[in-house]
């Protein structure tokens, strides 16, 4: 019988060497990560394969949030943003009210609009198009992230259609590029746990291979801290990679912690702050083809968002501005922080503040 922890201090070293030599972790690698006991031996070499790629660089973006109805079909019980036929609470807004929700926003300087939403059982892929043309129209400087994989695959559906068609039409339309929003974990069990309706995770990430396809940049995410395990992260993880080597097309890998207040799993306490931080370092390490892991401090809070900057995390997203979903189950983060609060995150944190637009490239405005 081997000795407790002996598997993980000879996957540990195994690790640094193939670090060192540029080779690809396995999931042996991912889960020995998952379970080393010394967490700031993990942060080193997340930290330094994030320096091999960004130096002092960390990146965000002036983005504005618009969530454009919370009824939903699904009624996802990981979801605190929901309201059923009956809730009062429940509201769709029109493609013009997106546009004017997002007006003030980009006319104080967003580059980005991000709207994404539940499924309404009204909604369209006409709908969607309107929505995309509109704010094309309105702001043809900025780029437009819309719609989650479930979202499209919903809209192909009620449409008839494949989901390469809609897809090219969102496109034709304006949209630059999907969020990630949706992937929760890709296990089966662990999906008919806590979002039985929902698309499956070969389904989602179909319609990202699909978008990749069709030249339309995504991000990929991943929701922890619920029932998962930590193997069940590590295949999600690696589901992801191998995507990727696939199409090169997710821009950006967002690890999302989950917030169960309002959830039908509000028994779970969430995850630590040293959880998502080893989930952060432990997806650089892993997703080595994948330029950007992001922070999201609505989810993490700017403190902890911070910190992980020296835990392989290259980019705290953005100012966001009337974020919803997180906030109705029970996110205490502030709604928005300015460019300067982001700013100071980053110079605290020992780097240097890029800024940058939903691709990477410097942000383009239109001249006061």
């Amino acid at each position: 019988m081997s000795q407790p922890g002996l598997f993980v201090t000879i996957n540990f070293k195994s690790i640094e060497s193939k670090l060192a030599a540029a080779e690809r972790l396995t999931r042996d690698d991912g889960l020995a990560l998952f379970e080393a006991p010394d967490l700031l031996a993990v942060a080193r070499l997340a930290d330094a394969a994030r320096q091999q790629r960004h130096g002092r660089r960390a990146y965000y973006c002036i983005n504005t949030h618009v969530n454009n109805t919370n009824r939903c079909v699904n009624e996802c019980g990981l979801c605190a943003f929901w309201a059923g036929a009956q809730d009062a609470r429940g509201y769709l807004l029109t493609p013009a009210e997106v546009v004017e929700r997002a007006r003030p926003d980009v006319e104080a300087g967003a580059t980005e609009v991000h709207v994404v939403g539940g499924l309404h059982p009204d909604l369209t892929l006409d709908y969607y198009l309107d929505m995309v043309e509109r704010l094309r129209d309105a702001f043809p400087q900025v780029c437009i992230q819309a719609m989650t994989a479930v979202e499209v695959a919903y809209a192909a559906r009620k449409a008839g259609l494949g989901v390469a068609e809609v897809l090219a039409r969102l496109k034709a339309a304006g949209l630059t590029g999907l969020p990630g929003g949706g992937a929760e974990i890709f296990n089966p069990e662990v999906r008919r746990r806590i979002c039985p309706r929902k698309i499956s995770g070969k389904e989602w990430l179909g319609v990202h291979r699909q978008a990749h396809r069709a030249g339309l940049p995504t991000n990929a995410t991943m929701l922890y801290g619920h029932v998962e395990s930590p193997a069940d992260r590590v295949d999600h993880l690696l589901a992801l990679r191998s995507l990727q080597d696939e199409t090169s097309g997710f821009a950006a890998f967002i690890p999302l912690a989950f917030h169960p207040a309002g959830t039908a799993l509000l028994d779970l306490p969430g995850p630590s702050a040293c959880e998502s931080l080893r989930t952060i370092a432990v997806s650089r390490l892993l997703l080595d083809n994948v330029p950007h892991v992001k922070a999201f401090w609505i989810m993490l809070t700017p403190d902890v968002a911070q910190l992980a900057l020296r835990f392989g995390a290259d980019d705290l997203d953005g100012t966001v501005v009337r974020e919803e979903i997180t906030h109705a189950a029970g996110a205490h983060t502030p709604q928005g922080l300015t460019a300067t609060d982001l700013e100071h995150l980053i110079r605290a944190a020992g780097c240097e503040p890029v800024e940058r637009d939903t691709l990477y490239r410097p942000p383009r405005r239109v001249p006061a």
